[in-house]
């Protein structure tokens, strides 16, 4: 297991990290302003809803949208035991649920694994394409999926509670370099 690039920092006397981009994110792409609005718009969510950001959850959000990847809680807690302090596994659990709950991070089943959501302020059921090759996540909303899938429940006389729907497949970077599936 290897640990992304990170830089320390101190607010007052407390420090913390701030994780670098992985060179697996495309050159054309700033992800440093992917990873600064995405804390930006959690801290206004999270104000807007009363909740706080602790300096835990920060570090997992952070170290969540250090790529376009999807993120298992393993690797986070093996990231949080290298700084200082000993995180244990009920710690991350208990920040990545927070997230969740605070729509900040959606969790892929297919995976069992977190990635960061675009659009914490929409209340909105996730679309996730993945890339079999290098990992990669894109949200995306397509209401009319999200129509289809309640009237086949209706059909059925099934009350649909939550959709989360995972497409597994190949990104536009990795057919164009002829990598995986041929």
């Amino acid at each position: 297991m290897y640990y992304k690039p990170f830089v320390q920092f101190f607010i007052g006397k407390r420090s913390y990290m701030e994780l670098k981009p992985e060179k697996s994110v495309p050159a054309r792409h700033d992800h440093q302003n992917c990873i600064d609005t995405a804390l930006q718009e959690a801290e206004r969510v999270l104000e807007d809803k009363g909740a706080r950001m602790t300096g835990i959850r920060r570090l997992v959000l952070q170290y969540i949208w250090r790529n376009h990847c999807a993120v298992k809680a393993y690797d986070i807690l093996g990231f949080l035991g290298d700084r200082k302090g000993s995180a244990k596994p009920p710690t991350v659990y208990r920040a990545l649920q927070f997230l969740q709950d605070h729509g900040l991070v959606h969790r892929l089943e297919s995976l069992n694994a977190y990635i960061g959501c675009p659009y914490p302020a929409e209340n909105h059921n996730g679309q996730f394409l993945i890339c079999n090759d290098c990992g990669t996540v894109k949200e995306f909303t397509t209401p009319e999926i999200l129509r289809a899938v309640d009237i086949a429940a209706d059909t059925q006389g099934f009350e649909v509670s939550h959709q989360t729907h995972e497409v597994l497949g190949r990104c536009q970077d990795c057919r164009e370099q002829g990598n995986g599936l041929d």
